[in-house]
């Protein structure tokens, strides 16, 4: 069963999008925090994109003026007030699952436009994304997230990597550790001030 997560409303470029994550006013059982959690896969359509980012928009937060009544009452007193509260996601998109289950690494070529759900990637269609057709892991959008994921993108390859590891071949898992141990220590020299 497919769970959808969110709806697309913007995005920063080609391949870095933005949802926002449905709630009660969408529908009457919204997806749980575990659903769209930092290195989540998603699917719109056949795109396949990664949890890599997450914003709280909270307009009240500033509005520290008094209420005339108590939340639960504005719904009754004031039934076009609308919960303006919400979660945003950044997707960063890493390549594509057609109708016959041909994977591709890489920038899409399609534009996602607004209002398309974003549905959470189950784990055989992960399996087989990250299969390519074949038994051997791959992560041909390694380019992709270190370019565009910016300050996130070692942890969200690690996150990724440990996602992996335990379903896949010794030969792979160890592949696997040594591209984190690699990243790792990039981050750690890279942080260095000298």
């Amino acid at each position: 069963m497919s769970i959808t997560i969110a709806r697309i409303v913007g995005s920063n470029s080609h391949i870095d999008y933005i949802g926002r994550v449905i709630d009660t006013l969408d529908v009457e059982t919204p997806p749980t925090k575990d659903d769209f959690g930092f290195a989540q896969f998603v699917q719109m359509d056949s795109i396949v994109g990664v949890i890599y980012d997450s914003k709280l928009i909270n307009p009240e937060y500033a509005s520290f003026g008094p209420r005339l009544s108590p939340r639960p009452a504005l719904g009754s007193f004031s039934p076009d007030y609308i919960n303006e509260q919400g979660i945003l996601l950044g997707i960063l998109l890493l390549g594509t699952i057609d109708g016959d289950g041909l994977v591709e690494h890489g920038v899409p070529r399609s534009i996602i436009p607004p209002g398309q759900e974003i549905v959470k990637l189950d784990y055989m269609s992960s399996k087989r994304f990250h299969a390519k057709g074949g038994s051997t892991v791959h992560l041909g959008y390694y380019p992709q997230v270190i370019a565009h994921a910016g300050e996130f993108a070692v942890p969200l390859l690690s996150a990724i990597i440990d996602g992996l590891c335990p379903d896949c071949s010794e030969i792979d898992r160890e592949r696997l550790r040594v591209l984190k141990h690699s990243l790792q220590w990039q981050r750690t020299i890279g942080g260095m001030k000298l």
